[in-house]
């Protein structure tokens, strides 16, 4: 049987348990504030943020929340996210501690920066 891919971002959080549906409506919500301009959508089967291109994306996993911000956003925060398992476009956010959303906020506004300033340069 094959499964349906959510088409919104609501549609992609309804598939999780109740109380990782609840983290998700937080980042998501994280997000929203501190790109307020930026579009909802699904991109590689994940939820992204796109305002003058991608801003972000995250995933629900069984153990934890990613959040991809590019290499870019990563490297920006390289030291408030080193306590964290990571890779070069990507951070894993441990569903059994508290999420970072101050920290979320930060790459977040970073990465919208950084996107409006590539237009600029255009």
């Amino acid at each position: 049987m094959e499964t349906k891919k959510p088409t919104n971002i609501d549609e992609y959080i309804g598939t999780f348990p109740n109380d990782v549906q609840e983290i998700l409506e937080k980042v998501r919500m994280t997000i929203q504030k501190a790109a307020p301009d930026a579009k909802e959508k699904i991109s590689y089967s994940m939820p992204a943020f796109e305002q003058n291109g991608i801003v972000v994306y995250f995933a629900a996993f069984k153990n934890h929340i990613g959040l991809y911000a590019l290499p870019s956003g990563h490297e920006a925060f390289s030291a408030e996210l080193s306590k964290y398992k990571s890779g070069k476009g990507s951070v894993q956010f441990p569903l059994n501690q508290p999420m970072p959303f101050d920290l979320i906020t930060k790459i977040v506004k970073f990465r919208v920066k950084e996107n409006l300033d590539k237009v600029k340069k255009k």
